[in-house]
């Protein structure tokens, strides 16, 4: 599960995975000089960092921008997230689509179900 640790500190916890950085917006309350990091861990991981003080957002199905154009997009009611370069470049994912493989009953000529294939559903 991907979440988002937002801190004054300069780094994250080193017992953190951090996939990716930005500066907090700055439409965020209390947000001015801040920065958020998007890791992975399990809900222990999250309990354990809120009981160190540290501020935890869990994560919810959207877009979050990164500061170079890219981001961090996230579905599948949060289980699933994809960090990306661009809007369109994929540079590392967990989820269906990463792991969806084409039916094997699929004969030459067949229709494929791209919807599923692509996005898992």
């Amino acid at each position: 599960m991907m979440f988002l640790l937002r801190s004054a500190a300069p780094s994250a916890p080193t017992s953190v995975d951090v996939k990716a950085v930005r500066r907090t917006p700055a439409i965020v309350s209390n947000g001015a000089g801040k920065t958020d990091y998007f890791c992975i861990g399990e809900a222990e991981d999250i309990a354990a960092l809120r009981t160190e003080g540290w501020e935890v957002l869990e994560l919810r199905d959207g877009w979050y921008a990164d500061d170079h154009g890219g981001g961090i997009a996230i579905f599948g009611h949060g289980k699933y997230w994809e960090v990306r370069a661009t809007p369109f470049t994929v540079k590392e994912s967990v989820g269906a689509a990463a792991s969806s493989k084409p039916s094997s009953d699929t004969a030459a000529g067949e229709h494929v179900n791209v919807r599923g294939a692509i996005f898992g559903v």
